[in-house]
């Protein structure tokens, strides 16, 4: 079928994107046409007659109904509450441009997609606490650059998790905060003649303040920016755990099996278990970064005021929130319902002479300087690879040929269980240490009453 021209009115059109904006364009239509009858601007009767007919839409809206189709939501609400209460709809729109009524809805709509993502990010950083206290026996290697680096408890990487969930969401509250301004009022760009009161309806739509000048208010979306960045955050921090799991679950390390709704199967080996929802969170992070870039290109050629432009932010926007919110929908009970396998991350400690660090640290403690205690235990390990063996089953003689400081202490020392409960610094890996982080955790993560 041959291909059909774009006409000017489909090429301007936003509804088929905008449309979410609906309920929270017609809660900030009723605020203000209640100011514009508090402040004399439109009688008694008409503000009620108004208000009256736009909450008709807003329950309509509310149970799923459908506006009358226009060029984007706020002519399609105008045009309903038109064919509600008739021409009084028209003054509905005094005192207001739609250049500050899209970008009320906007950040109304913004305020609660952050309320929503920060719940489902206490969820998830939920499921790690609850997985770091379920493993507070289970030891396994810690890496750096992907090799054996020192034993751990499992609890320790699913706290590491935790924390950057709980930094998301401080992020998130601070970009609440500059989400939650007033922009309604300033009008196209200059404010109004009308004798209006931002701060009222402020006040009545839950808005910490308004946005002091008017172009200002119109023209900018750093606060959409911001945002997406923030989202990009949480998916580079996504991605990193589902880069674990893919990981994790390879046969070759074992550590943790997936339950069966996330993973797949193959089309022709039988024995398949792929981790697929790991690797889409892995994919769907170039999505978001994508959208904060979109926006910054955007943005950084536009004159003052108001341009058409600022339309295209939507579609990225929209595409980020909607990516994120799916991610952790599967990332939170994925991680919670995992079984992590205390066998195979104990018998993976065998490789990669993880406690040479504790072995440098004890000679240290008996007086040989750390830089010369390293070089020590770097030439035990040498020699423990090239004859294949480890470090509890190289001679004592070999490390006393090495350093005086040497003697049979360092069997003691050679003991993953003995190396994890030493470190008890703040921070560290010790059993005291992982409780008291679950415990913070479990405080910070408790929702407000």
């Amino acid at each position: 079928m041959p291909r059909r021209p774009t006409t000017p009115a489909e090429f301007v059109a936003s509804i088929a994107f905008d449309g979410r904006l609906a309920a929270h364009d017609l809660a900030a239509s009723i605020v203000h046409v209640r100011m514009l009858g508090r402040q004399k601007i439109l009688t008694a009767a008409e503000a009620s007659k108004i208000v009256a007919g736009l909450v008709r839409l807003a329950a309509r809206v509310e149970k799923g109904g459908r506006l009358l189709d226009a060029e984007d939501v706020h002519y399609a609400i105008e045009k309903s509450l038109y064919k509600e209460i008739g021409p009084l709809a028209g003054k509905m729109h005094t005192a207001r441009s739609r250049n500050d009524q899209t970008v009320t809805a906007l950040r109304l709509y913004l305020r609660d997609v952050v309320d929503g993502v920060s719940a489902q990010l206490a969820d998830l950083a939920g499921a790690f606490v609850d997985q770091a206290e379920k493993n507070l026996g289970t030891i396994m290697p810690g890496y750096t650059h992907l090799q054996p680096g020192q034993p751990v408890l499992a609890a320790h990487p699913f706290l590491a998790h935790a924390w950057m969930l709980a930094r998301d969401r401080e992020r998130l509250a601070d970009v609440r905060r500059r989400i939650n301004r007033l922009p309604l009022g300033a009008a196209a760009l200059a404010g109004t003649t009308f004798p209006i009161d931002r701060r009222w309806v402020a006040l009545e739509l839950g808005f910490e303040g308004v946005i002091e000048n008017a172009m200002d208010a119109v023209s900018d979306r750093d606060f959409v920016v911001e945002l997406l960045a923030a989202l990009a955050m949480v998916m580079t921090h996504l991605s990193r755990w589902a880069e674990e799991l893919i990981v994790w679950t390879n046969p070759a390390f074992g550590f943790v099996t997936l339950g069966d709704p996330f993973v797949t199967g193959s089309s022709i080996m039988p024995q398949k278990r792929n981790p697929d929802m790991a690797e889409l969170i892995r994919g769907k992070t170039g999505r978001v970064y994508g959208a904060l870039t979109a926006l910054l290109t955007l943005m950084k050629g536009t004159p003052l005021a108001y341009n058409r432009d600022f339309q295209e932010d939507k579609p990225a926007l929209f595409d980020a929130i909607d990516t994120v919110r799916a991610v952790l929908d599967v990332t939170a009970p994925m991680t919670r319902t995992m079984v992590v396998h205390a066998d195979r991350t104990r018998e993976a400690c065998r490789l990669g002479h993880l406690l040479a660090t504790d072995v440098a640290d004890a000679l240290a403690r008996r007086g040989v300087p750390f830089r010369e205690a390293h070089g020590v235990v770097a030439r035990v390990v040498r020699y423990a690879g090239e004859h294949r063996l480890g470090l509890e089953d190289v001679p004592l003689s070999v490390w006393r040929e090495l350093s005086p400081a040497a003697g049979p202490w360092i069997k003691d020392v050679l003991s993953i269980d003995r190396a994890v409960a030493a470190r008890r610094s703040q921070g560290g890996t010790a059993p005291a240490e992982a409780r008291r982080q679950i415990a913070l955790l479990r405080r910070l993560l408790r929702p407000a009453r």
